[in-house]
């Protein structure tokens, strides 16, 4: 039980470690991060029960429905009101990679308990392939989202059009991701390459981020005659 446990957290807590320690300027405090990563844990059983009865009332009847409606656009949507509301207007967001902490540490919680369930009813042995998509598609989703949280914080101009931005990508690319799953019968082959360009976007993201967060000069000290 121990190790199984162990397989299903320590995706989602090494990615967010990486994150995490990609800020260089200025760590946010850990309390608050963890904080996030709990608030995402809790969002699994509310999601899981809408979802349970959208499948039982037949709402959701074909692959896309459930790829769109059901999976992408709960849970990105429902990651998103988390990250607007307890995190955008707090005082500890105050840099654009900022966005890419909070909304990894969110996602990253939800991912980890949903893996968690899912290794206890199919086994250990799917701990590698849950690591590399499932747990790893969350994290990158939210990279997208943070990014352009980060930049409707500091904006000047376009505010409302970043905001759209950090949940109707993450959301259409979660829904080409279930839908790939789901809808195509070799979806390896579609996978793989939907996963690598995903991780090239999610790291430039990281990359314009971090470009974007400059520490604060230090003004020169006055020489004394």
């Amino acid at each position: 039980m121990f190790s199984l446990i162990s397989a299903g957290v320590a995706p989602g807590v090494a990615l967010l470690s990486y994150f995490y320690l990609k800020d260089e300027y200025e760590a946010e405090p850990l309390s608050f991060v963890l904080r996030m990563f709990l608030f995402g844990v809790l969002l699994v059983f509310p999601i899981m029960f809408i979802q349970y009865v959208l499948s039982a009332e037949g709402i959701v009847a074909s692959p896309a429905a459930e790829a769109f409606l059901s999976a992408a656009l709960l849970e990105e949507f429902v990651k998103w009101f988390v990250v607007y509301f307890f995190v955008y207007d707090h005082d500890e967001f105050d840099e654009p990679y900022d966005g890419i902490v909070y909304s990894a540490s969110v996602s990253l919680g939800f991912a980890t308990l949903e893996n968690i369930l899912y290794l206890l009813a199919n086994g250990v042995e799917t701990a590698i392939a849950r690591a590399l998509l499932p747990v790893s598609s969350h994290a990158l989703f939210s990279v997208i989202m943070g990014f352009y949280f980060g930049k409707a914080k500091f904006a000047v101009k376009k505010r409302r059009y970043y905001l759209w931005a950090s949940f109707l990508l993450p959301f259409f690319l979660h829904g080409v991701y279930d839908w790939l799953l789901l809808a195509k019968e070799r979806w390896g082959y579609y996978m793989g390459l939907f996963m690598l360009a995903l991780w090239w976007a999610a790291l430039r993201k990281v990359k314009q981020a971090k470009g974007y967060a400059r520490p604060q000069a230090v003004p020169p000290v006055k020489s004394q005659a």
